[in-house]
C-alpha cells in the first residue's frame, strides 16, 4: 500500500506502506526497509538467458528505478552495495530486505511483467537490430548507459540529409569516412573482419574530428564524450567498449592521447581481432569472453602504424591523410552545429532495409564478392581488399537507400588509400629499414675504419653485416631479427649457406660470420577496374 506505486502486489505477510515494510516474526517486528521499494519488472536478457529485477523505490514521494542482478539481491552481503543508489541498507536490515525481496518477486511471479532485455547494441538473432527493437530494455553495465541513450534521433532528418549531400559532392575522403559508419554493420553479415578507418593529419584544422563527427551522427549523438570517445582509456576500457556496441561503429578521437612518455601505446590488434580477453573469475570459472564486428574509426596527428608492426595490424588499417590543403570536411564550424542538432536517422534506416529480407543480403554479398575480386587485383591485400569492398558495398545501398544522388563511390576513389603489399609485408618493411641503416652506417662498413665500431663491409653489391650486429639493428628497429632473416633468405635478399643465414667474410683478415645483404629494391604498381555495372 504505497502511494503513487506501479502496481499492486500480494506483500505475502509483510506489511508495507509509506511508513516503512515490516512484519512480525513472533518476537519483535523487523524492518526491511523504511520507504518503499518493490520489484516491478523480471529482465531476462536475449543473449545470455541471465534474469534480473527491475526495483522501484520511493523516497520523497518521488518514484525512481534500478535494475539489479538477482545475485545482488540474493545476498546479505551484496544487497548493501544497493545503498550507493539511495535504497536504506545496512548491515542491520539486510538480511530482511533480502527476504521481503524473495517473498514478494515469489508470490507475485505471475503478475508481474517478463520483458526481454539487452545489454548491447547490434544485430539480436530472431529479434532484430538494437536498440530498435521495441520493447527491448537495456540491463547492461551502467557505464555505457549514456552511450545507449545518445543513439536516438534529434532534429531534422532534412537537415541533416541536406548538409551530408552537401559533403559528398565535395570531398571523396569524406564520402568514405561517412560509408564506413553504415559499412560496420556488413562486418558480420559479410563474414569480414573489423577493421580501421584512421584519418590523420599534423596540421589542425583539417576537418578530422568533424568528419568523425559526421560519421557518429549516421546512428547517434555526435557530442564528444556520449558517443564519440578517445584514445584516453585503457586497453580494457576499450575492449568492453567494442564489445557494447558491438556491430555498431566504434569511434575514436586524438591518437595522440594514447602516447606515453613520446612512445606510442595502442595495440592495433586489441581490436582488430573482434575477441577480448578470456577471463577468470572468482569462483575458478572464466567470464564470457567478448566479442564485437565493427568498423573502427579514428582520428589523430600522426599515423596509427608504425614502420615496426606486423603486417597482420597494417593489414587491418585502411589511412587517409588530411592536410590544409586537402581537407576532408570544409567549414567545420557550421557542419558541427548541424549535427549536433541532427542525428540519429540514417543508421536506423539503413538497417531497416538492410533486414528487410534476404535478397538484400544475397544482393550484398554478390557485390561484396565481386569488389572484393575488384580490389584484390590491384597492388593490396586480401585483408585490405576485403574492407574495402564492405566500404564500397555499404556506399552503394546508402546511395541508393539514403541518400539518392547518384554519387556512389568507385572503386579507385577507395583503392588510391589502400596500402600496398609491399607496405603491408613486416619482411619487405624490415628491409627497406636496413637498407637506410646501412645507408646510414656506410662510414663503419669499410674495410678499414680509422676509429670507431666496425660493422661489417660493403662489397660487390652487397653489405657484408656482423651477425651480432645486424640482429641488434633490426630489434632496436622493431623487428623480429629471426623472422626477417627467414623473410630475407625467402625472398633472395641476403646470399647464405645452404643451412644458415650468415656466411662467412674475412672483415680486417679475420673471418667472421656476416649477413650478406643484397643492395637493391624493386617497386611494382598495378591498377584495377571499376564495378559500375554492380550498383542496383
Amino acid at each position: 500500500d504505497f502511494e503513487g506505486q506501479p502496481m499492486e502486489l500480494d506483500s505475502s505477510g509483510w506489511r508495507a506502506d509509506d511508513y516503512g515494510i515490516t512484519k512480525d516474526n513472533g518476537i519483535f517486528e523487523e524492518m526491511a526497509c523504511c520507504h518503499p521499494i518493490m520489484p516491478v519488472e523480471r529482465l531476462v536478457n536475449i543473449d545470455t538467458g541471465v534474469e534480473k529485477l527491475k526495483l522501484a523505490y520511493s523516497k520523497g514521494k518521488r518514484w525512481r528505478e534500478i535494475i539489479v542482478d538477482k545475485k545482488t539481491i540474493a545476498s546479505t552481503q551484496s544487497i548493501i552495495n544497493l545503498a550507493d543508489n539511495g535504497i536504506m541498507v545496512n548491515s542491520d536490515n539486510a538480511k530482511a530486505l533480502v527476504k521481503y525481496l524473495h517473498d514478494v518477486e515469489n508470490a507475485n511471479y505471475a503478475i508481474i511483467p517478463e520483458k526481454k532485455s539487452v545489454g548491447r547494441l547490434g544485430f539480436v538473432p530472431h529479434e532484430g537490430f538494437s536498440p530498435y527493437v521495441d520493447g527491448l530494455i537495456f540491463d547492461g553495465d551502467a557505464n555505457f548507459k549514456h552511450i545507449f541513450d545518445a543513439i536516438n534521433s534529434k532534429g531534422s532528418y532534412d537537415k541533416w540529409l541536406e548538409v551530408a549531400r552537401e559533403i559528398r559532392q565535395t570531398n571523396t575522403m569524406a564520402r568514405i569516412v561517412l560509408a564506413c559508419a553504415f559499412a560496420s554493420v556488413l562486418v558480420e553479415p559479410m563474414g569480414a573482419l573489423p577493421f580501421f578507418l584512421h584519418l590523420w593529419g599534423g596540421e589542425s584544422g583539417t576537418g578530422k574530428t568533424v568528419a568523425l563527427m559526421l560519421a557518429a551522427s549516421v546512428w547517434a549523438s555526435p557530442d564528444m564524450g556520449r558517443y564519440i570517445q578517445t584514445f584516453n582509456s585503457t586497453a580494457v576500457g576499450r575492449e568492453k567498449l567494442a564489445s557494447f556496441l558491438n556491430h555498431l561503429p566504434l569511434c575514436i578521437d586524438e591518437l595522440q592521447l594514447a602516447n606515453r612518455g613520446g612512445r606510442h601505446q595502442f595495440n592495433i590488434y586489441e581490436l582488430a581481432e573482434g575477441v577480448g580477453r578470456t577471463r577468470g573469475t572468482k569462483t575458478g570459472g572464466i567470464d564470457q569472453t567478448p566479442t564485437w564486428a565493427n568498423a573502427i574509426i579514428t582520428t589523430g596527428e600522426t599515423p596509427i602504424t608504425a614502420l615496426s608492426d606486423g603486417a597482420g595490424a597494417v593489414n587491418r588499417v585502411i589511412e587517409v591523410e588530411c592536410s590544409s590543403s586537402q581537407k576532408i570536411i570544409e567549414d567545420g564550424h557550421r557542419v558541427s552545429g548541424i549535427l549536433k542538432q541532427n542525428y540519429g536517422f540514417a543508421g536506423k534506416q539503413f538497417v531497416e532495409y538492410l533486414y528487410s529480407g534476404d535478397t538484400v543480403m544475397e544482393q550484398a554479398a554478390l557485390i561484396y564478392k565481386e569488389a572484393f575480386k575488384a580490389f584484390a587485383s590491384s597492388d593490396t591485400t586480401d585483408k585490405q581488399a576485403g574492407s574495402a569492398a564492405l566500404i564500397f558495398v555499404a556506399d552503394v545501398f546508402a546511395t541508393k537507400w539514403i541518400f539518392k544522388d547518384d554519387r556512389a563511390l568507385e572503386v579507385n576513389d577507395i583503392a588510391r588509400f589502400l596500402a600496398s603489399k609491399a607496405s603491408v609485408s613486416a619482411g619487405e618493411r624490415g628491409y627497406r629499414y636496413m637498407l637506410d641503416w646501412v645507408t646510414q652506417n656506410a662510414n663503419k662498413l669499410k674495410a678499414a675504419v680509422e676509429q670507431g665500431d666496425v660493422y661489417g663491409i660493403i662489397e660487390d653489391d652487397y653489405a657484408y653485416i656482423i651477425g651480432t650486429v645486424f640482429r641488434k639493428a633490426a630489434e632496436e628497429g622493431g623487428f623480429s631479427s629471426t623472422a626477417l632473416l627467414s623473410w630475407l633468405r625467402s625472398n633472395n635478399k641476403i646470399s647464405a649457406r645452404e643451412k644458415r643465414n650468415t656466411r662467412g667474410k674475412r672483415i680486417n683478415g679475420v673471418l667472421t660470420e656476416c649477413v650478406a645483404l643484397k643492395l637493391d629494391f624493386d617497386d611494382e604498381n598495378a591498377d584495377c577496374d571499376d564495378l559500375d555495372d554492380l550498383i542496383p
